[in-house]
């Protein structure tokens, strides 16, 4: 039966496929598809934890004292029984062979089906054993992640070998950021998430693919169900499951004329981006991985205006990356930019972006009571002085190759000045005095909180570039968790207050005659465009996929009267 399920739209156009479900769990999963060569080993891990978890539980009875009380007992031969169902365990396997799920992802998935078997049951004491279901399958997890601390990660791959002709679509409670980096070099047209806002980072990925998601549909993951059709509308945020032919017929359309507009667009790739009164605009693109530089060149970006580099550190199970391996991955971006500037980020780790283990503080986001204003960005990487040294090494080192700009985050102290640029000073000295070549690079702050907005006169006394990173700019201004839906609709870049930050660090940054950009999703949202230029800004950094759009707006803009307009306009 047709039915549909409301959302925030985030990533425009259509998307039509069968549905990929990610089931939530309070353990972190691995989402990944496997080759065929690998469908036993997977199905052996499965084995292997389940003789784990048996090992620890029949430990766990042999070892019980005499007073124990006889409940239990009667629980733990609960949790054997569980974990020898064939429901559970046996069920597991067809995931791994059929759909070519990682084992973690196959168990995650199987626990869905089965949860929903007990939320239907009447007995009330049979549907409360679902909690015990969901400690067995956390135990079966914890079992896999020590496995894989010990192995090799199975190579992840592109499931069109075996999915058929059919498009795909992801329906999840939530993706993580390393999930999305699995997922990004995969086959989905198009995301379906629980919760997000329009900012989260399942809502930026979806739109720097150029494919339709909708974030904050509450319950879809649950009311969605394994390869059921589903379209997704990212324009109203609405998601269909089993259309009826008819309104599956209407969206076919809709998605046709997406795919010509978007050919339209892409004739602009070559066409400098000057508005009608002459004025140049630079267009930037904001990439995570080397691999995202072709995307940059295709859609006419002149240079990189953001490299996230926090996705070199993810889905590494702890094993972070050296000096040589970043400075690799950095000279690569330079090399592939062909001589066009690029501007990397130093990591960007905490919020809705942990690492595996964050170092000697043991610290994962999770944990924290406010993770959006804890240990993050150069609060961590000060933190790590060792590990901060390493990174920016290896970018001085990439400056040897190509225009290079260093951008450090969330600056608001003079603390972080001074403790940034000792250790700068301190990575150069260490390369001297080894031999290795670099350049002097320019460094620039991001301004994503109040204070560095209203002090950025005093931060260009230090810094040769600001950075506006709107999406947490707006999230500190208002106080308002990017992220979560409950709140979601009080985020709002056309807040008086956030104009005004903008406006005013737009104005410094041109008195003092030093480059300030915008590499939030405010400057690849063309609604945005001329407000922006309007009060001053001459460069943009996106994701590539908005480029051609942005630079539509671009080149039908006149800045001399967006100027005046925006005057009465911003506070």
């Amino acid at each position: 039966m047709s039915f549909q399920v409301f959302g925030f739209p985030v990533s425009r156009g259509v998307a039509i496929g069968r549905a990929v479900l990610v089931a939530s769990s309070r353990v972190d999963v691995a989402h990944y598809f496997i080759e065929a060569q690998q469908i036993e080993t997977e199905v052996q891990r499965l084995r292997s934890a389940r003789d784990a978890v048996a090992s620890e539980l029949h430990g766990l009875q042999r070892d019980m004292p005499a007073d124990a009380p006889p409940e239990l007992s009667a629980l733990l031969d609960v949790h054997l029984m569980l974990l020898h169902d064939d429901a559970l365990t046996g069920a597991t396997g067809s995931w791994v062979r059929d759909r070519h799920y990682n084992a973690e992802w196959a168990l995650s998935a199987q626990l869905e089906v089965v949860a929903r078997q007990f939320d239907e049951m009447e007995n009330d004491y049979l549907r409360e054993r679902k909690a015990d279901l969901e400690q067995v399958v956390e135990q079966l997890l914890r079992a896999l992640a020590q496995q894989r601390g010990r192995a090799t990660p199975a190579h992840a791959v592109n499931p069109r070998d075996f999915a058929g002709e059919d498009p795909l679509v992801l329906v999840a409670s939530d993706i993580s950021p390393a999930d999305m980096l699995q997922f990004k070099r995969s086959i989905f047209t198009g995301f379906v998430t629980d919760v997000g806002g329009r900012t989260s980072h399942t809502a930026i990925v979806a739109r720097s693919l150029d494919i339709p998601a909708v974030v904050g549909a509450r319950e879809a993951s649950r009311l969605v169900r394994q390869d059921d059709w589903v379209v997704i509308d990212g324009d109203a945020g609405v998601v269909i499951v089993d259309p009826s032919p008819i309104v599956l017929e209407e969206y076919r359309f809709r998605q046709r004329q997406g795919g010509l507009e978007r050919e339209r667009l892409t004739r602009l790739r070559h066409t400098p981006a000057v508005t009608l009164d002459g004025q140049r605009v630079e267009l930037l693109a904001n990439i995570e991985l080397p691999g995202d530089t072709k995307a940059a060149l295709e859609a006419g970006a002149v240079g990189v205006g953001l490299f996230r580099s926090e996705f070199l550190f993810m889905n590494r199970n702890g094993d972070l990356p050296g000096e040589d391996e970043q400075y690799e991955a950095y000279r690569a971006v330079v090399e592939a930019m062909r001589g066009l500037p690029v501007t990397i980020r130093t990591v960007d780790i905490g919020a809705d972006k942990a690492l595996d283990r964050m170092s000697v503080h043991e610290l994962r986001h999770e944990h924290a009571l406010n993770p959006a204003l804890g240990l993050r960005a150069i609060r961590w990487s000060l933190s790590e002085p060792s590990m901060f040294r390493q990174q920016l090494r290896a970018i001085l080192r990439a400056s040897a190759h190509g225009q290079v700009r260093l951008l450090v985050p969330m600056v608001a102290h003079a603390s972080e000045i001074r403790g940034t640029f000792d250790a700068l000073a301190r990575a150069k000295q260490q390369l001297q005095e080894s031999g290795r070549a670099y350049t002097d690079v320019p460094v620039g702050a991001m301004i994503e909180v109040p204070a560095a907005a209203l002090m950025a006169h005093v931060f260009l006394d230090q810094f040769d570039f600001l950075s506006l990173g709107t999406n947490d700019l707006i999230q500190y201004t208002l106080a308002i968790d990017r992220a979560d839906e409950a709140v979601a609709h009080l985020y709002d870049p056309w807040h008086p207050a956030v104009l005004e930050l903008v406006s005013r660090t737009i104005s410094v940054g041109r008195a003092r005659g030093k480059q300030v950009s915008v590499c939030g999703e405010m400057a690849g949202d063309p609604a945005f465009t001329e407000a922006l230029l309007g009060m001053g800004l001459r460069s943009f950094s996106m994701h590539p996929a908005q480029v051609a759009t942005v630079k539509q707006q671009v080149l039908r803009a006149d800045t001399r009267r967006l100027a005046s307009r925006d005057a009465a306009v911003v506070p």
